[in-house]
């Protein structure tokens, strides 16, 4: 195995940094094969060497073949190499550490709701125009035919241009600048060689961080053409969305927010994602308070002015039960029937509320309202 700088280890649930490089995709031109010591080249191989199928110009394959999927999406492995961050952008303590743990987030224990003010709040505002921006980038790039790992191309060069890091970059381990979660995926979908087709649904969920702080935002596109009842999983989901944060207002118990998405939900014909919840976003990129979708939670906290937050429903054709593959981040709902979600990032003020990472004048145009 040749050594080679700069990538990460492809094997599942790894994800050191990587020199070694298998010698038979270097001769048949398969990229992104990289492993971090004999033992994980070794324990991947019988997934691996399906990349070496000459029948297969492309050398993707899937590293879980034995993996009992919940619907048609397969993972298209290898993983392109890990993309740089320049040093010169500042880092947040996670990005260099091999476990990608947050130090910051260990010692919060979760104790207190943080309020935003001041310069904090200026730089709050001015990352979550950024990530905005980032968002729109990755929009206007889908069509069909363009992989998801080009996406997380588009969304880490965007991102560096703009001096910020991508968040999601090693955070815990995670691979790549961006999570793309395609039809049943739920949530941290990996970007990989899978091109997108037309009917696809795709969610980009963007995370920035740049003068100290997070930004954090998402939303579900249609690839193409879109069935009826993808437009009316992705409509409600917005609505779903739109009326937790018609609620925001000091005072408010961030308990409630559940009921509402739940409701409307449920009221459509769809069911709510219990696992995954929206948090707390600033300095950290996840905080308290937490914030969960469904009715009947016991979220704790009341909204206050200065309080940042997302909410982030995410919404199944099916039952709201979810499934975890073997690269240890893509949720996928347990039916395999399509998922859809959106993210803003917001801000409780004196009266009400401020969406920080609202549509701008440039944003792209959307079948839907607002977003």
């Amino acid at each position: 195995m040749g050594a080679v700088e700069g990538h990460i280890c492809i094997t599942k649930g790894c994800g050191k940094p990587a020199s070694l490089q298998c010698p038979t995709c270097k001769k048949v031109g398969v990229e992104g094969s990289f492993f971090c010591s004999q033992e994980c080249f070794r324990g991947s191989w019988g997934a691996h060497k399906l990349a070496h199928d000459v029948s297969n110009p492309k050398g993707s394959f899937d590293p879980f073949p034995q993996y009992p999927y919940t619907g048609k999406l397969r993972p298209a492995y290898p993983l392109s190499q890990r993309r740089q961050v320049p040093a010169t952008i500042a880092h947040p303590d996670y990005a260099l550490r091999a476990d990608g743990v947050s130090k910051l987030e260990q010692t919060y224990k979760n104790a207190q709701i943080s309020s935003v003010a001041g310069e904090d709040l200026a730089a709050m505002r001015m990352v979550c125009r950024l990530g905005r921006e980032v968002l729109d980038a990755a929009a206007r790039v889908i069509r069909p035919g363009i992989t998801t790992d080009e996406i997380d191309r588009v969304v880490h060069e965007a991102t560096v241009e703009r001096g910020a890091y991508p968040s999601p970059l090693n955070y815990f381990g995670f691979p790549k600048s961006v999570c793309t979660s395609v039809n049943e995926v739920i949530c941290h979908g990996i970007p990989d060689q899978r091109k997108l087709e037309d009917g696809d649904i795709v969610n980009i969920d963007i995370s920035l961080y740049k003068d100290g702080f997070h930004a954090d935002m998402n939303k579900t596109y249609f690839v193409g053409s879109a069935s009826n009842q993808s437009k009316k999983l992705v409509k409600t989901t917005r609505e779903c969305l739109q009326k937790a944060i018609d609620m925001v207002k000091p005072g408010t118990r961030y308990r409630d927010l559940g009921a509402a998405i739940e409701a409307h939900a449920k009221k459509n014909g769809f069911s709510v994602v219990r696992t995954y919840c929206g948090h707390g976003v600033g300095k950290m990129f996840h905080s308290a308070p937490n914030i969960p979708h469904y009715a009947m939670n016991k979220a704790i906290g009341v909204m206050k002015p200065g309080h940042v937050f997302t909410i982030e429903p995410m919404i199944n054709e099916g039952g709201f039960e979810d499934k975890l593959w073997k690269d240890g981040w893509t949720a996928v709902t347990a039916d395999g029937k399509r998922s859809a979600q959106f993210e803003h990032v917001i801000l409780v003020t004196e009266d009400g509320h401020e969406v920080l990472t609202r549509r701008l004048p440039t944003s792209p145009e959307s079948h839907l309202a607002g977003i």
